[in-house]
This record gives C-alpha cells, structure tokens and sequence, in this order.
C-alpha cells in the first residue's frame, strides 16, 4: 500500500507539472561531504542518490583508467582481442611510464612481450602507467589515436562531456571528465563485463618478482567493496570512484577534490555506507502503468496516454520521503497524429535538490487526426493560451 501510496502522490504531481506549474525544489543536502565534488549512483536502478557538484568538469589523473580499460574490455568482448595476446613495451612506454619517470609501473622492461591479462591487471591492480601505454600502442597504434578511441568510446555508451587525451591520465591541455559521468562509468563497466570486472577487486598483483597492493582503501575495510580506482593530482586533489555491494544492494559512488588519502578514504567510506543505509527501493509505476498524459493539438483527442517501456523503480530515503518530486517533461503540445510508442519525453524525478533519474516516456496509444471543426477549436485555442508557456 505505501508503494501504491506514493505512486499515487507522485502522478499528482506529474499532472500538475505538467500542466506548466513549477514545482520548488527542496535546498538542503541529505548529506555533507568534505569531498569538492561527488556523487552516488544505486547500481540496479541508476538512482542519484547524492550529487555535490557533480557535473563540473575536472583532470581525471589515474580515474581515466577506468575508460581505457573500458575500451580494453570492449574489444574483448568483441573478439577483436583476447588475453592470451601478446603487446610488446615500446621506449615510448618504458620512459613515460617506468620506473624512471616517477609514477605508478609494473617495472616492465623496454621491448619485452607482455600478456593482455597481465596488462590489464597491472592497469587495474598497480595503476601502472606503463601498462596503459603499451595496452594502447597495441591496439590503436599510438596512445593519442587511443585517446581519441577513448572519448568516441565514451559519447557511444552515454558520457557526454569528459574528453581524454591519454590513457593513464597523467596531466594534459584539455583532459576534463564529471564526477558523475565517472560514476555512469563505473556503473557501465559492472554491467557490461561482470567477467573482467573481477580485477577490481583483486587485492594484489605480482609481477617481474614483484608485488603491489591494490590501492583502493575501501577493499580492506570489510564493508563489502568490491573495486574500483584512485586518482591524485595537484589541481584536482584525492579522488576515487569506488563500489560497494551489500545485502543485495550496490552502489557507486565517485568522489574528488579531498585533501588527503586519509580523508580520500574516510569520505569513501561514509558516504557509501550512508547510500546502503538510508535509502530503500520503492516501485512507482508497473510495466505499461499510464504515468500522465501530454496535450495533443488538433487530434481527436486533447491529449494521449504515457507510459514507459518497463516498470519504473527508485531508490527513496527512508526519511523525508515527502522530498521526493517528479515531473513529465516534453516539448508541447503534440501535434497529430501521434502514434502509439512515440517517443514523447521524460519522467524526471528528484530527491531533494537533486535529479536522480530520468526515464524516456512513450505515447502508450495512438491519437488520429481530428476533424476540421476539432483542429480549428484547437487553433483557437493555442492562438489564446499559446503565447502564456
């Protein structure tokens, strides 16, 4: 019944706000972060349960790993490469990201043939920048032509501000990402390859004699963390997208702008354990549940039924519940004929200040043409009310 409750109360508002009311929006945070930017995602929905700036654009440093292992795990799975393939470690790789050039390596050595699945591990486990190189001279030929596989890669699956330039995300002129499309990332990643996804949490990986921990804190903390990357640069400060699955539910979160690794880790730490604690699934709409309605002009009806391609579920605080506020969004009105499963808009719903899902909404019938005399009425009509939106 609180279920049914609360969608009740909801398609009330998406009438009224559809009708071309503004709804005020709630202010204050659910939550207080130290960290200058973060937000957090429930892996099964895609809920924003938490945003703090989330969509400013800033250096990735060693969080832009996550998308070239994304391309990595893209052409594995596409059979254009397999583990057992072989790159070998050019000059190139060896000086930028060895030993010599100060940063994280796998100390692999200049001209030797390493494993894909040995790369991949010492990307994920080491942050080795060398491993980046020679993953990306091996299948685009020079990292600068993987860097653009990297941001095509990325508008392809949904992110559609962050810009790479490199694979290990050392600084660049130009290299920017969102904390929140890192977050989508990292979301993407454990949906599409739960087989190489793995890695994340491995706790180590030795190689060339010699053994380096993960460097997630969040895997030693026995709060069921799982993956996924850290990342530090002077201009964007301590930053990790991280992931944590419990008692049947996960969440993602990516965080940066901290001062430290110590507070990297408490911040982490908080705010994913605040997201398994304080919020609770609720299904708002069933599959081919009417949602609302949108005006139609010069049909034989005023308006046309909208529903969504499956059912519609979200993750609500269990406190404040009252916060929650949705919205049908389209550009109106429709004008006839629309037919049944056009593409007509968005249920946009938020929790507090912040949007925290958004799902394309359809035409759930089809709406004819009206008759001379009901498109005539209609025109009047717009010509009276039209000028006032």
């Amino acid at each position: 019944m609180a279920t049914r409750a609360l969608a009740f109360v909801v398609s009330l508002a998406l009438v009224f706000a559809s009708a071309g009311s503004g709804l005020a929006q709630p202010q204050s945070q659910l939550f207080e972060t130290r960290a200058k930017q973060a937000v957090m995602i429930d892996a099964e929905t895609g809920t924003i349960l938490y945003s703090k700036d989330a969509d400013k654009l800033i250096p990735p440093a060693s969080l832009a790993k996550l998308m070239t292992m994304e391309v990595v795990f893209h052409a594995l799975k596409v059979g254009r490469l397999s583990m057992e393939d072989k790159f070998a470690v050019s000059e190139n790789a060896w000086k930028k990201g060895g030993a010599k050039a100060g940063g994280s390596t796998m100390f692999a050595k200049v001209k030797s043939q390493i494993r894909v699945e040995d790369l991949i591990q010492a990307v994920i486990i080491q942050s080795a920048n060398d491993a980046c190189i020679t993953l990306a001279e091996g299948l685009a030929g020079t990292e600068e032509n993987f860097a653009t596989l990297m941001t095509e890669r990325a508008r392809q699956i949904g992110l559609t501000k962050s810009i790479f330039k490199n694979s290990n995300g050392l600084p660049a002129e130009g290299q920017l990402v969102t904390m929140r499309e890192l977050a989508m990332l990292g979301r993407h990643i454990w949906q599409e390859y739960p087989d190489y996804y793995r890695f994340y949490g491995q706790r180590e990986f030795t190689w060339n004699k010699i053994t380096q921990p993960n460097r997630n804190p969040l895997l030693g903390m026995e709060i069921g963390a799982d993956g996924m990357k850290t990342g530090f640069t002077d201009a964007s400060g301590y930053a990790i997208v991280g992931s944590v699955q419990r008692g049947g539910n996960r969440v993602f979160a990516a965080m940066s702008g901290m001062a430290s690794e110590q507070e990297r880790a408490e911040e982490s730490r908080k705010l994913l354990e605040w997201g398994l604690r304080a919020f609770e699934k609720s299904n708002l709409f069933d599959a081919d549940e009417i949602i609302g309605e949108a005006q139609v002009f010069g049909g034989v009806k005023s308006g046309v039924a909208l529903k969504a391609k499956g059912p519609i579920s979200i993750f609500i605080p269990l406190t404040n519940t009252d916060r929650l506020v949705a919205r049908i969004v389209y550009r109106g009105p429709l004008t006839a004929p629309v037919k049944e499963g056009t593409p007509v808009g968005m249920l946009k719903i938020w929790i507090g200040d912040n949007m925290s899902q958004e799902t394309p909404l359809y035409a759930a019938e089809t709406v004819e043409l009206g008759t001379l005399q009901q498109r005539a009425l209609d025109a009047v009509g717009e010509l009276m009310v039209g000028w006032l939106r």
